[in-house]
């Protein structure tokens, strides 16, 4: 596996997730997504194990719900 703290920009993080850009920022303003870090004022990244962490937290939510 890679390495979780690979710094992922947004184009990356789009592409794991199949999330829009958009949404990625939208659902980080309403707490839904990991914030980013701010390594400059134009550049903010994710740390992949952040991004992976969140992926397995919906999997395992919407997994709940299916079997209830």
């Amino acid at each position: 596996m890679s390495d979780p703290n690979q710094l992922l920009r947004i184009h990356e993080v789009s592409k794991l997730t199949s999330l829009a850009r958009s949404t990625i920022n939208l659902w980080v303003a309403q707490g839904k997504f990991p914030k980013p870090t701010s390594l400059s004022p134009t550049i903010k990244v994710w740390r992949l194990g952040n991004v992976i962490d969140w992926i397995d937290r919906q999997s395992a939510h919407i997994a709940g719900r299916v079997e209830a």
